[in-house]
């Protein structure tokens, strides 16, 4: 989860008045290298400090048999979510890794979009026999983002997540990487 708000910011990389990216049945390296290509407009997000808080929703099988005040326990500590600040420098911006979208090379995306300021994807990764699938929506824009996304892992469970973050500032070297 601390990956994915980290590298967001990368991930949204057109402004919305930008360019569009669209891709169906498309492996994660190709969707990476058509955001890459992309990027030859510079519309793309601001380098600098990015501050992101994300927030979790689990259901587990087997929760209903945990005592209570585990669950609750729990379910408190993911609403609290996880903060982070970032720097995300030019180099970041302007060549995205394949590994920065979110799957390995199990993982095809049913489609995505990125365009005029909203992203809509689905990722579905199958490896040892398990199914993964993610679906992703939010808006964007150069300076902030909001993100809704779940994945369902079959008999592993659900996990619904919520990212919220915003350029705020120049990067000072303390950030996390």
């Amino acid at each position: 989860m601390k990956r994915i708000a980290v590298l967001l910011p990368v991930i949204l990389a057109a402004c919305n008045s930008g360019p569009s990216v669209t891709a169906t049945n498309a492996s994660v390296e190709e969707v990476s290298n058509k955001v890459a290509a992309a990027q030859g407009s510079g519309n793309f997000i601001r380098p600098g400090q990015w501050t992101s808080k994300a927030t979790v929703n689990l259901e587990m099988p087997g929760m209903d048999k945990m005592p209570p005040e585990t669950v609750q326990k729990m379910k408190e500590a993911a609403s609290k979510g996880v903060e982070a600040t970032t720097c995300v420098t030019e180099a970041d911006v302007k060549s995205p890794k394949a590994g920065m979208f979110g799957g390995d090379k199990s993982c095809r995306y049913d489609h995505y979009t990125m365009a005029g300021g909203t992203i809509d994807a689905k990722l579905t990764c199958e490896a040892q026999g398990q199914k993964r699938v993610m679906t992703v929506k939010g808006t964007y824009s150069a300076d902030s983002y909001h993100i809704e996304s779940t994945a369902e892992a079959g008999p592993m469970g659900k996990m619904s997540s919520t990212i919220d973050a915003k350029r705020t500032g120049e990067c000072t070297g303390k950030e996390k990487s």
